[in-house]
């Protein structure tokens, strides 16, 4: 998984051991399946906000990226958010963006 500017692309590859037959994918929409197995070999990371936040901001990066609602994006909040590094790493970079003191946590979920 990598993380662009703003953006977050995968790819994968896979070549068979038995007739050498290849084949290649990649997206940017992550499958749930891969990202289950990148979470299980590497643990969640963690969104950490800032001490002193503007929650409307918060609220707001969090609808927008997520694709969540008020309740949603409130719950998230409050409890936290986590998932691959790149996935919240990106989520912290906007959050950043709008003045939102925020770190992804590498390993938080280990």
């Amino acid at each position: 998984m990598l993380l662009g500017d703003d953006s977050l692309r995968w790819d994968t590859e896979t070549v068979c051991g038995e007739c050498g037959s290849a084949t290649a994918a990649c997206g940017t929409e992550l499958p749930g399946e891969m990202r289950e197995r990148l979470l299980a070999e590497h643990g969640a990371t963690e969104l950490r906000l800032g001490s002193s936040v503007d929650r409307v901001a918060v609220m707001r990066v969090l609808r927008r990226s997520l694709g969540l609602g008020l309740g949603e994006a409130r719950a998230v909040r409050d409890r936290g958010y986590g998932g691959t590094l790149p996935e919240v790493e990106l989520l912290a970079r906007r959050l950043r963006v709008v003045g939102v003191g925020a770190v992804a946590v590498a390993g938080a979920g280990r």
